[in-house]
């Protein structure tokens, strides 16, 4: 693939991911992506089959993106129970961000019936590997049932996740900390 080529597929994946953040991906047309990525229907076409496809692959570059940057922000802690109580500082700290419209995951994943649509799949992976990096982080704990506390803990960055975007709460990333240092405080017993 050319420099081109490549700055190109670049900048309509750029521009989808925002829109589709933004909007959602039923209001994101390919008139819009056009329009604002200032690509020609027919390059857009040439990278990507449709729209489905290139939401997609937008989708999946922010999944590399956004867990690669919680993992560096959480992993700045110099314990595993730091770092797991760093997950719920950092998302705070996202929610507060400029632009901050909740989880696109979360997002795209309710405009979807369908459970085996590609986006439901991107986003049910993308939750797969968040869970993943929270188990990795409990099985650094001394506790019998680290899958367990990773599965609660999951739990409660999504639920802080969806009540700063619904309601408005960007302490609810407190409250779910608060929450998540009673729970290993229990795994340790």
């Amino acid at each position: 693939m050319d420099k081109t080529t490549n700055d190109t597929q670049h900048r309509i994946l750029t521009t989808a991911e925002a829109l589709i953040y933004q909007n959602g991906i039923h209001a994101t047309g390919m008139d819009l992506l056009v329009k604002t990525s200032g690509v020609a229907r027919k390059s857009i076409y040439r990278h990507f089959e449709n729209k489905d496809q290139v939401a997609a692959a937008a989708l999946n570059a922010r999944d590399v993106r956004w867990l690669a940057w919680f993992r560096q922000e959480c992993d700045k802690a110099d314990s595993p129970e730091a770092r797991i109580l760093r997950m719920f500082t950092v998302l705070k700290g996202w929610f507060t961000s400029e632009g901050y419209r909740g989880c696109a995951f979360i997002n795209t994943a309710g405009e979807v019936g369908d459970p085996d649509d590609p986006i439901r799949r991107i986003a049910k992976h993308h939750k797969q590997k968040l869970l993943d990096y929270t188990l990795e982080l409990a099985e650094q704990l001394d506790i019998e049932q680290p899958a367990a506390l990773a599965r609660q803990l999951l739990v409660l960055m999504e639920g802080a996740i969806t009540v700063s975007r619904v309601m408005g709460d960007y302490d609810a990333a407190d409250t779910a900390r608060d929450v998540a240092q009673l729970l290993l405080k229990q795994a340790r017993r």
